[in-house]
């Protein structure tokens, strides 16, 4: 008993560790600069978009592309139509590798 409640609190460590990491590595590609995980900013918080592509089996591929590529201007992807967003389309950010972008996606459904 004793070393199953070892083994889940260090699986809790580690995972609260990768979430950590990724929330950094979020700040360090300038992706808070519009997002937030439960607050409004310019763009919508990030436990809305994982509440909007919760799931869709396509949704990392999904919200990695628009981390990379931005959305199209001046239409976007639909948030400035909830009245979450002040900027009407995401640019691209071209600062974030496919790799990190994956990350970030990932990490970014797991909010919730």
């Amino acid at each position: 008993m004793k070393l199953l409640s070892v083994s889940l609190a260090v699986a809790g460590l580690l995972l609260g560790t990768a979430a950590q990491a990724d929330e950094a590595l979020a700040k360090a590609k300038g992706c808070l600069a519009c997002h937030t995980v439960d607050k409004k900013l310019i763009g919508p918080m990030y436990k809305e978009v994982a509440k909007k592509y919760a799931g869709q089996k396509d949704a990392e591929a999904t919200i990695a592309g628009t981390i990379v590529k931005g959305t199209p201007a001046p239409t976007g992807v639909g948030w400035q139509k909830s009245g979450n967003a002040t900027l009407p389309f995401m640019p691209p950010n071209a600062g974030v590798k496919p790799d990190e972008a994956a990350k970030l996606a990932k990490w970014i459904l797991t909010l919730k």
